[in-house]
């Protein structure tokens, strides 16, 4: 059964209307169902193939405005780099401690970075941190030598994205707290972001759907030309 907010949210909520981008963020706001500050999230489908290597987008953003979530992070390193890390305010550090907590079932953690030294004995963590999304990766920033910005980048609001084997990317990019025209600027610099990743291979429309929910509210669907300039 809906509950009477949900009922409410749905009749504010025209399911045959695609919005603006600026309408959606402003909408999600007005129908948000639940008693607490729930993330507002974007779901966006590509006309892309994720089987093919070139077409499995990925990649980071900073957001204009943060997620207003604080996200915990913990850097895998070598002795030398743990006083920067900490001190740039990562929430744990250390090395085979770590790696034999995850080892037994431990993902208490939002963001992982390493150091390119120690990928080799992280490889082996693939099978847990994989699907969890939490593997550092390259091409997100979560494998480098400077630590420190790493850690500063993610507490200061950046995130990482990746296109699920559907073909699309689910991401958080506020609170329903927020402004309207924060959700919107932040929506925005993810779709940016993406549409930057454009791969040449990909044939037809790159931007297929865009839809926009807070938790447990109904979803928005969105124009897809409101948010290509």
């Amino acid at each position: 059964m809906a509950t009477k907010k949900r009922k409410v949210a749905d009749a504010k909520l025209d399911k045959n209307k695609v919005y603006s981008l600026k309408e959606a963020s402003s909408l999600v706001k007005d129908i948000n169902c639940t008693k607490f500050d729930s993330s507002v999230d974007l779901h966006i489908r590509l006309g892309v193939d994720p089987k093919k290597a070139d077409q499995a987008i990925r990649g980071s953003v900073t957001l204009p405005h943060g997620t207003g979530k604080t996200k915990k992070v913990l850097v895998l390193c070598t002795p030398d780099k743990e006083a920067s890390a900490k001190e740039a305010g990562a929430d744990f550090v250390g090395l085979d401690e770590f790696i034999q907590k995850i080892e037994a079932g431990w993902t208490d953690i939002d963001v992982i970075v390493a150091t390119p030294a120690v990928m080799p004995k992280i490889g082996k963590l693939g099978k847990i941190l994989g699907p969890r999304n939490l593997m550092p990766n390259p091409k997100t920033g979560t494998v480098t030598n400077d630590v420190a910005a790493a850690v500063n980048e993610v507490k200061g609001g950046k995130i990482t994205f990746k296109v699920d084997k559907a073909g699309i990317i689910h991401a958080s990019i506020g609170r329903v707290s927020f402004a309207s025209d924060k959700i919107e600027q932040n929506s925005q610099e993810l779709i940016n972001a993406i549409i930057k990743l454009k791969p040449a291979t990909a044939k037809g429309t790159y931007l297929k759907g865009l839809s926009m929910a807070s938790t447990m509210s109904p979803g928005i669907a969105i124009d897809t030309k409101s948010v290509q300039n």
